[in-house]
């Protein structure tokens, strides 16, 4: 396709990308009923691997070694992530899950500040305070405590900042989408052993229809097809936009929890998740969309 085709396709293909990973949270909650959270991120990235890899098609001959260890860290902090993320999904609503998941966007620059000394900006600044206090609107409970799955999501958080900085360190030079899918190699190869000293497979659940259907979708969705929209996306469209565009995965993640899954709403829980996208929007776009263009 044309440059400009791809220009015009950009932001409809992250805003399609932000629905599919949005519907995935109450897909992965029914899922864990009965796969338990290791296997079930060893067979989506799996197959996330195979998927990815068969599109790369010309890419391989880009292969050099050093691709190897790169995957290997960036995999190691995607598991972490995903992995917490999972078990703080089993105790947790979808819809919590979603938003609170969507705090490393406030994360990634003190995280960098840390790593390669770039200090955060006020806008930085004034997001993390957003974000603190919707965080507290969403997870705090009249006794002012915090439940397992919501501070497991917040853990989850950090780890997910954490893969974006290291990506930010190891992809230059390489081709993205190559390096993604020994990123998912290495993540189902960390998933894999935890899974089978940890837990009983659960070899019964894949004669039931609704499973199959939910992994399926896990794999191809959310997993591959999301992934590669983002990756177009991000190339052919200003950072500011997909980032604003992307963070709207946690709003989709509320509807389709609350439509599909029955999750409870409350005027508290909505000012927090508003907070919290504010946080998002300050911290990913500086308020640019404000400011008059010259």
């Amino acid at each position: 396709m044309s440059p400009k085709a791809m220009r015009l396709l950009a932001k409809p293909m992250l805003f399609i990308a932000a629905i599919i990973w949005g519907s995935s949270f109450f897909i992965m909650k029914n899922a864990l009923d009965v796969v338990p959270p290791f296997y079930l991120l060893a067979i989506r990235f799996t197959a996330g691997a195979v998927l990815l890899g068969l599109a790369c098609g010309w890419r391989w001959k880009r292969f050099t070694p050093d691709y190897l260890w790169r995957g290997a860290i960036i995999g190691g902090f995607l598991i972490a992530a995903y992995s917490i993320q999972t078990f703080g999904l089993s105790l947790t609503t979808p819809s919590k899950n979603a938003f609170l998941t969507a705090v490393y966007c406030v994360i990634v620059p003190f995280l960098t500040w840390a790593v390669v000394q770039k200090k955060p900006d006020r806008y930085n600044i004034a997001a993390a305070l957003l974000c603190i206090t919707g965080v507290g609107l969403v997870s705090l409970n009249e006794e002012l405590t915090i439940n397992a799955g919501d501070l497991l999501t917040l853990v989850c958080a950090i780890f997910y900042a954490s893969h974006i900085v290291a990506v930010e360190k190891v992809s230059p030079g390489k081709d993205i989408t190559l390096l993604t899918v020994f990123q998912f190699a290495f993540a189902a190869l960390y998933a894999w052993p935890c899974g089978m000293l940890t837990e009983v497979f659960p070899a019964q659940a894949f004669s039931t229809p609704e499973v199959v259907l939910s992994l399926v979708y896990l794999c191809v969705g959310p997993t591959t097809v999301a992934l590669l929209f983002q990756n177009v996306g991000q190339i052919w469209s200003d950072p500011a936009s997909a980032s604003v565009i992307l963070s709207l995965e946690s709003m989709f993640g509320v509807l389709f929890s609350v439509l599909f899954y029955g999750d409870p709403v409350t005027g508290r829980l909505l000012a927090g998740f508003a907070l919290i996208f504010l946080a998002v929007v300050c911290s990913e776009t500086k308020l640019s969309f404000l400011h008059k263009k010259t």
